[in-house]
């Protein structure tokens, strides 16, 4: 009754460990019922089941970069349109144009490229500018609206998307994963198993022992094995 746990992958210990109490809890073998070693490895194995699938995040990036791209795209072309009338001195709105851009360097005229966090906090605050009336007189006077607003808009779902997915992060990485927990886990298991072991030729005990023998000998098998070392191919000489 040998194994190296070392070599076991996460899911195939979690397999091996379903497959020991299984067979354990058998009314065959009330030697083992209640066994304390045995109660043991059955604890840590709900707690180690419950993780080793988790998800590592919640796997809403992709929303968050669609969320991410809803305002960029807008800020984009106000800066575009604003860009435009500062250029061509003819624009009845060129001073307009020069406020407003003025306002949007301050806070970052680049902050479409920035992490989403700096991002999210620089554009809640070139918002919040924006909104003031003696600059929402200028932007209603070019037309620009509907933009500001739009950015506003995609502003606040991507606010929301991104303190859900943070909460959600938080909570996955909160839980002990499954590569930390497997020491436990395969500790418990081999303590049962020497128990097991040790008792196997006292009545009642042999059977447990030969069955539980052969599923570590099954997960023995089921380890991959090392490549094939193929020898060097030694050159012909005439």
């Amino acid at each position: 009754m040998q194994l190296s746990f070392s070599s076991v992958s996460t899911k195939d210990l979690a397999a091996l460990c379903q497959r020991a109490i299984s067979i354990s809890e058998d009314p065959a073998y009330p030697v083992v019922k209640d066994n304390p070693l045995l109660l043991a490895v059955k604890t840590v194995y709900n707690d180690y089941d419950a993780v080793y699938t988790k998800k590592a995040f919640s796997g809403k990036s992709d929303l968050l970069i669609i969320a991410d791209n809803k305002r960029d795209n807008p800020f984009s072309g106000l800066k575009s349109i604003l860009q435009g009338h500062i250029k061509v001195s003819s624009s009845p709105y060129q001073q307009d144009a020069k406020d407003i851009y003025a306002i949007i360097e301050h806070f970052g005229i680049g902050l479409d490229r920035y992490k989403w966090a700096e991002e999210t906090a620089q554009m809640k605050k070139l918002l919040e500018a924006l909104a003031l009336p003696e600059n929402m007189v200028k932007i209603e006077r070019m037309l620009l609206t509907v933009v500001v607003t739009q950015i506003r808009d995609a502003q606040t779902a991507f606010e929301l998307l991104y303190k859900e997915t943070s909460g959600e992060n938080a909570e996955l990485h909160a839980m002990e994963s499954a590569s930390s927990m497997r020491k436990t886990l395969e500790t418990a298991l081999h303590n049962y198993l020497n128990v097991v072991k040790a008792m196997s030729e006292i009545p009642g005990w042999k059977l447990l022992y030969g069955q539980l023998d052969e599923v570590l000998k099954t997960a023995n098998n089921s380890k991959p094995s090392a490549p094939k070392q193929v020898p060097p191919t030694t050159p012909v000489t005439e």
